[in-house]
């Protein structure tokens, strides 16, 4: 997780200095901004997913396994 924040931390810099060099009008500005906000949100989902257990694990390494048969009605 400490490499998404170092990342958007990164972003944040990037999006300043191009906002500083050619305006926070500018088209370049919103861009680099919405860069910003994309990484952000890519971590609020990750840290939305939750892990898997111990079954979720074995069914990915067995799929076959009795354990891991879906039934449908």
């Amino acid at each position: 997780m400490t490499n998404i924040q170092q990342q958007i931390e990164k972003e944040r810099e990037e999006a300043r200095a191009v906002c500083d060099t050619s305006g926070s009008t500018s088209p370049e500005c919103a861009a680099a901004w919405d860069a910003v906000e994309e990484m952000q949100a890519e971590a609020s989902h990750q840290k939305q997913s939750k892990p898997k257990n111990s079954l979720e694990k074995y069914c990915d390494d067995n799929p076959d396994a009795a354990e891991c048969r879906l039934y449908e009605d």
